[in-house]
């Protein structure tokens, strides 16, 4: 079998995205016969070789498993959370080792992806493949036509402008000075969505991603998952 690049094996494993498993080896969490590696251009011999991820050998798996959860509010989205708060892993067991597809901060609910397939997971969160992820949020105050003008052209949050983006007014309620809108963006710039509010000064209440791609959550309980078609696999990497 041909040498493999090391990050390229540990994402075909399910360890994490070829970036973040970069990180991993960067960290010193990655071992090869025993010795740690710390050199980002390492290849390896998958059947020589034994390969070790937090002092556990890991191999390839034989199967992979896509899983769609509907994520509740105050759950991590992470593997192993430094603060021992509960993990979208709490929610999701399967005996396979698997691990979120990006990221939804604590506060959001809604659609989120878990995998053991490294290289989805490098496809799906990789900027070119502009796969959309739609969003209801609920904002305090009566959103104004302008300002949803603003959003869908784009708005300075940090230090860059927001690419052009899906906006729609969903329900407005002036009793209780509400709005609910559905923003779809492509970009996964961290708390966009709410930094985008923020941009038109408006402060979100709720946010929920309802969709990714054409994968929607809405006969999917909170708090529950199924496993998702070969159709939609294929369907979101289009």
């Amino acid at each position: 079998m041909e040498e493999i690049r090391l990050q390229k094996y540990l994402a075909e494993c399910g360890i994490a995205s070829r970036r973040k498993s970069e990180e991993y080896i960067l960290q010193g969490k990655v071992k090869i016969n025993g010795k740690i590696i710390t050199e980002l251009g390492t290849k390896i011999n998958p059947i020589k070789d034994k390969i070790e991820f937090e002092n556990k050998e890991i191999k390839k798996e034989e199967k992979y498993v896509y899983i769609l959860l509907n994520k509740p509010i105050g759950y991590v989205t992470t593997a192993n959370d430094q603060f021992n708060r509960d993990t979208v892993l709490d929610l999701v067991k399967v005996k396979e080792r698997i691990v979120p597809v990006g990221r939804l901060d604590m506060y959001t609910s809604g659609a989120l992806i878990l995998t053991n397939d490294g290289e989805f997971v490098y496809k799906v969160t990789h900027p070119k493949h502009e796969i959309n992820k739609t969003y209801t949020v609920t904002i305090k105050g009566i959103i104004k036509n302008e300002e949803v003008e603003q959003l869908r052209k784009g708005v300075k949050i940090d230090d860059y402008t927001t690419k052009p983006a899906k906006v729609k007014i969903l329900k407005t309620d002036a009793e209780k000075n509400i709005s609910r809108i559905e923003i779809t963006i492509h970009e996964g710039k961290n708390r966009q969505v709410r930094k985008m509010c923020e941009a038109i000064d408006k402060k979100v209440l709720a946010l929920h991603r309802s969709k990714i791609g054409n994968i929607s959550v809405k006969d999917i309980k909170i708090g529950t998952w199924r496993y998702l078609k070969e159709i939609e696999i294929k369907n979101i990497l289009k």
